[in-house]
């Protein structure tokens, strides 16, 4: 009997007691693997995701997690092979599996930069600055997201059985969520593969990823108040997710990704001489093929002004005849086989259903390939060959069917209005393109699209060398969309890590604000010593500690000499009636720019020391005019300390502001410095 798949829960792997049931090799039907998941503890697994995976996650900081991620990364693409072998059994080519496999694992690099680059060194993000709340400034609000106590299941679709985890798992790893991987079956060897690798290279906190392989039911019976459960698959099994009694009242949380019916729109101002023409053709061509259409951004209905509809059919039939349909591994094959042979039945009886109000002008769905298979069985293997449709406006059945295979129908509009509709007919979606080099049908019809459209792309001929394509979601951008399409977002880099974690008002005083969010609060006490901050290295410098220099004078000649240096002769510097008619400024005043450079000036220590570098300001703002003989000062104090996990430095953020004569604030601003972690430094 061929191996049976196992489940990884509570620190172990473990083989049901079945016999379970077999997995065929989508090209050929022969039985590769067996899986089931008969006898595992569902309360035991997620109850050691709370109590052991969990804890061992929060307790490291957002940039420790990130490090983590990337060394797994690192870790899985030496392994890229062996999981490129299995998926050749899903009926994936490998130009297929890269984009699985491959971009999955650059999902987890793009969450650990999102981890090291917009989170801190800390287990607390603040979202935003404080908020006054009283007049005397001793009471504060302030936004703080932090990680919840909870599971993130994931309920993942055939198609992407790598991408499909590992784009879910960075977010989640990241806002400290411990997850539990539940893949669909037909492609489910693939993720075992994966997960294992996983678990052999020790990298991951133990608990905070498991495997389950089989059935999930009953798994939604054990969540509660702060689980998650992220979900990709069809509508009607999203509809039964979110009416399971503890969605509806037990506090668990729902993301959905479901049926779409995607559009790509070609624009009314591309005519057949126009590279937009091609750049069309090859779009929906490629979607149409790429996992054998397999694929939930994939482009379903093709929207074309009315007079180029018979012009775009030709070129779209074109290149599907160049199109070679075979065995996954055979050389010069472009399109696989579906999943399996009852995927293929459930897209022919979508393409019936489709013909309703549609004729199709290229293919047969009753084929295995165009013209023939290469190396291939047409009957034991899922094989299905490209099938192109037309219907002209009045057609119904195209925005409400989805045939989940190589499978899309061009229809003809009369007017971007007309687009406009038949797109908002599929009542919600992924991801839609438009194709056009006039920017007054780009902003018209996205503008249409937008509340349609998790993702729109606008594709010309200046963007298409860089552009990945209508259908392949991003992990900096949300990956989701509205209405049909499920409501759900995913990625989408800092935000998808904030959508799975709980943000907080918290109201109190400064210092307790600081002493809660490890970030110094305006308000907050302030340390003045007898040492420098600049002379401490980053093992001793303290939230708080602080600087008050010595006034300095702003005279008329620094305002001249900066004038003439820097060539910034703007009149309110050097023309003083002019500047005195100016009623923000009755004078010549100081340049802001001068105001900052000595500021700078009155709190650097010029020694040699642990500060080694100033990369930039945040927030500068000028509030009060400095006028020529008003002195200015500055008070510098450590507002946010962040070590960086793999140098020896780290990032301090310092709180700068610059007063006058009077007292009143002139300007404000953050001062951001790489100080190393000790000093002298060690080698």
């Amino acid at each position: 009997m061929t191996r049976k798949l196992e489940s990884y829960a509570s620190g172990r792997w473990f083989a049901a007691e079945d016999d379970g049931r077999p997995l065929l090799d989508a090209s050929t039907g022969e039985e590769v693997f067996r899986f089931s998941a008969q006898g595992l503890d569902l309360g035991e697994m997620t109850a050691y995701a709370r109590t052991v995976g969990g804890p061992a996650l929060r307790a490291l900081t957002f940039h420790e997690r990130a490090g983590l991620l990337k060394a797994l990364g690192k870790h899985l693409i030496e392994h890229v092979a062996e999981f490129h072998e299995l998926s050749l059994r899903t009926g994936a080519t490998k130009g297929d599996g890269m984009g699985d496999i491959e971009g999955g694992i650059g999902t987890l690099f793009a969450s650990g930069s999102v981890g090291t680059r917009q989170l801190p060194n800390d287990t607390v993000y603040l979202d935003g600055d404080p908020i006054p709340l009283g007049k005397g400034g001793t009471f504060l609000g302030q936004h703080v997201f932090t990680s919840r106590p909870g599971v993130m299941v994931q309920i993942n679709a055939f198609n992407f059985p790598v991408w499909g985890m590992l784009e879910k798992l960075g977010p989640a790893f990241l806002a400290g969520l411990p997850t539990i991987v539940k893949p669909a079956a037909q492609t489910s060897y693939v993720t075992e593969a994966v997960v294992r690798s996983i678990v052999e290279s020790g990298l991951l906190p133990e608990g905070s990823l498991q495997l389950l392989m089989g059935s999930p039911a009953g798994l939604l019976d054990e969540l509660q108040v702060q689980d998650h459960v992220a979900f990709t698959g069809s509508a009607h099994t999203a509809g039964l997710l979110r009416n399971h009694a503890n969605v509806l009242h037990g506090g668990v949380t729902l993301g959905v990704e479901a049926d779409s019916l995607n559009c790509s729109i070609l624009g009314p101002d591309v005519t057949s001489d126009d590279p937009e023409l091609d750049l069309f053709v090859k779009g929906v061509v490629t979607e149409m093929t790429y996992k054998a259409g397999q694929k939930c951004t994939a482009i379903r209905r093709t929207l074309v002004p009315a007079p180029m509809v018979d012009t775009v059919i030709d070129a779209l039939t074109a290149r599907l005849a160049r199109t070679t349909v075979g065995h996954p591994a055979a050389e010069g094959v472009r399109m696989g086989a579906l999943v399996s042979l009852d995927q293929r039945e459930e897209v022919r009886k979508a393409i019936q259903s489709l013909r309703a109000s549609a004729e199709v002008v290229y293919g047969d769905p009753d084929r295995p390939g165009n013209p023939d298979l290469v190396e291939a069985d047409g009957e034991r293997g899922a094989f299905l060959g490209p099938v192109l449709l037309r219907a002209d406006a009045r057609a119904v059945e195209p925005h409400d069917v989805e045939a989940f295979g190589p499978v899309s129908t061009v229809i003809g509009y009369d007017s971007l209005d007309d687009a406009i509709a038949l797109a908002a007919r599929g009542k919600g979606s992924l991801a839609g393109s438009l194709v056009t080099h006039d920017p007054e049908v780009a902003r018209t019809v996205v503008l249409g699209l937008a509340p349609w459209h998790g993702r729109i792309l606008v594709l010309d001929r200046d963007d298409a060398g860089e552009s990945t394509g209508h259908g392949v979601p991003l992990p900096t951008l949300v990956h989701g969309g509205p209405g049909r399409a499920g409501g759900g977002e995913e990625m989408g880099g800092l935000r998808g890590v904030l959508h799975l974690m709980q943000r907080t008002a918290l109201q109190g005083s400064p210092d307790m604000l600081t002493a809660v969010t490890g970030r110094w609060t305006k308000g907050s006490t302030r340390a003045t010593g007898d040492v420098h901050p600049f002379r401490k290295s980053l093992a001793e410098l303290r939230i708080g500690d602080t600087i008050e220099s010595q006034p300095r004078r702003v005279t008329l000649d620094d305002i001249e000499h900066f004038a003439e240096f820097t060539g910034d002769t703007f009149y309110a510097h050097t023309d003083e009636e002019a500047a005195r008619q100016n009623p923000l400024f009755g004078g010549i005043v100081a340049h802001g720019y001068l105001v900052v450079s000595l500021a700078a000036g009155l709190f650097v220590d010029p020694d040699p020391g642990p500060v080694l570098a100033n990369f930039g300001v945040d927030n500068l703002r000028f509030l009060t005019p400095v006028k020529a003989d008003d002195t200015i000062a500055v008070t510098l104090t450590v507002k946010q300390i962040t070590p960086r996990t793999t140098a020896d430095y780290g990032e301090v953020r310092w709180d700068a502001l610059v007063t006058n004569a009077a007292g009143e604030p002139v300007a404000t601003y953050d001062v951001l410095t790489l100080v190393a972690k000790e000093w002298p430094a060690t080698t």
